[in-house]
């Protein structure tokens, strides 16, 4: 028998470029998009600027590197562009203009005044000091010019960048448009340079308040509320960590996390004493080891039984090699593009559901959309009143998905791959952004 296939390595038959997959979710949508005229739904999808920058950075060491840098904005229909900007390796142009297209889907199905974008650098932070992340991201904001800005384009925090991060990207867009209230120009700042607070917290919660809406709309027969349900964690850092922590508090037993390097499985069955597991990652480096747990890999996570499986690592984790191996009820997307198109099919199959990652992961937006609004206002909210705008927003969002899903016809070309939930999640964004487009009219 062959070894099973682990979650980051796809059959080879599988296209798991990042373009492709967006563009099958896409394509997916548009059988229920008929009212909708070709050549609008084609625009919708096609990204409206590409950039692409090298970066020459002067090492610790005094050496010279050079890093390619990339900034994508999708479209400005509904406001400014926003979206993240990613320090990693494996960082390239076709994963950020995937990723900007998904800002823009994310942002409509919100209702948020912003449009797409997504940025990166193809870089490794954990090979790099601080000061040379620091030198990096000067010179990449400096390299972008006027193609960020306030009301044009306004990055945010994304995989390996920080608050930190944002305020290098403050201070430098600053220094070259002195006299002008530039807060604005990036969200996920510390609180002392115009940051918002439950910044950091925002994605993982907003993955806790859809889960907690989808259940109680009766979305998974059987389980009504989060108390009881057993839950499995893959990637326990900014997003998987605080959802995990707040699910428990709900009443919900997560019984296994991990990390990049592996796992843990509670001993007994039932719950991890995530404030120990905090501790011990603090401490080794990873959650795998930690005393009174069993070690498992991340595929053997992925594979676990439970109601619910979150996850909140990189893309392309569940796919045509393991999806038959879920045993959970329902999977939420804490990471963008964790699960293949044809991992969809798959689940579909099976019965298992998937709240996908333009709603699920949409916290972070949402509050870097209050955070925008602040600093326009000179402005701050206390954390009740943002952590409450931001359940409103999110539970309204997952209404309307949930009514679109209920809805969808059964008569469409391919029933089986059109009628799932993020079918159902991305109809309502680009219905509404072909409604905005057409109201705008197409200049000149």
């Amino acid at each position: 028998m062959s070894e099973p296939t682990s979650p980051d390595q796809a059959p080879a038959a599988e296209d798991l470029d990042p373009e492709r997959m967006i563009a099958e979710q896409f394509r997916r949508s548009r059988a229920h998009l008929g009212h909708i005229a070709p050549g609008l739904v084609d625009f919708l999808r096609l990204p409206r600027r590409t950039i692409g920058v090298n970066l020459p950075i002067e090492m610790d060491d005094g050496s010279i590197q050079s890093f390619a840098g990339y900034r994508v904005l999708h479209s400005r229909v509904l406001g400014p562009g926003k979206g993240g900007i990613r320090y990693h390796p494996g960082v390239d142009l076709a994963e950020v203009t995937a990723l900007a297209a998904l800002m823009s889907w994310k942002s409509a199905l919100l209702r948020l005044p912003f449009g797409g974008a997504k940025g990166g650098v193809t870089c490794d932070p954990k090979q790099l000091s601080q000061g040379e992340q620091r030198r990096i991201t000067r010179r990449y904001i400096a390299e972008l010019g006027d193609n960020i800005g306030p009301f044009t384009d306004v990055p945010a925090p994304d995989l390996y960048t920080d608050a930190q991060t944002m305020a290098w990207i403050f201070d430098t867009y600053d220094r070259m448009h002195p006299g002008e209230n530039n807060l604005p120009v990036v969200t996920g700042k510390p609180l002392e340079l115009g940051g918002s607070e439950g910044r950091g917290e925002a994605t993982g919660r907003g993955c806790v308040y859809c889960i907690e809406r989808f259940l109680a709309l009766d979305g998974l027969p059987g389980l009504n509320e989060l108390a009881g349900a057993r839950v499995a964690v893959q990637g326990f850092g900014e997003v998987g960590g605080v959802a995990a922590r707040l699910l428990q508090e709900k009443g919900a037993h997560v019984i296994a996390v991990s990390d990049s390097r592996g796992g843990i499985l509670a001993e007994n069955g039932d719950d991890l004493d995530l404030a120990a597991v905090t501790t011990h990652r603090a401490e080794a480096g990873t959650v795998v080891g930690m005393p009174g747990s069993r070690s498992i890999t991340n595929a053997d996570l992925l594979a676990l039984p439970c109601d619910i499986l979150l996850p909140a690592a990189l893309g392309g984790q569940i796919h045509s090699g393991n999806a038959h191996q879920v045993r959970a009820q329902l999977i939420v997307e804490g990471a963008n593009r964790p699960v293949t198109p044809a991992a969809d099919d798959i689940l579909s199959a099976l019965g298992v559901l998937v709240l996908p990652d333009i709603l699920a992961n949409a916290g972070g937006v949402t509050v870097s959309y209050y955070e925008w609004v602040q600093n326009i206002e000179h402005h701050s909210w206390p954390l009740e009143e943002i952590n409450g705008r931001l359940r409103a927003r999110l539970f309204n969002a997952t209404d309307r998905v949930v009514s679109r899903w209920r809805s969808l016809p059964g008569n469409c070309p391919d029933a089986t791959l059109c009628t799932d939930l993020r079918t159902a999640a991305l109809v309502e964004a680009l219905d509404r952004l072909a409604k905005v487009t057409l109201q705008r009219g197409i200049w000149p």
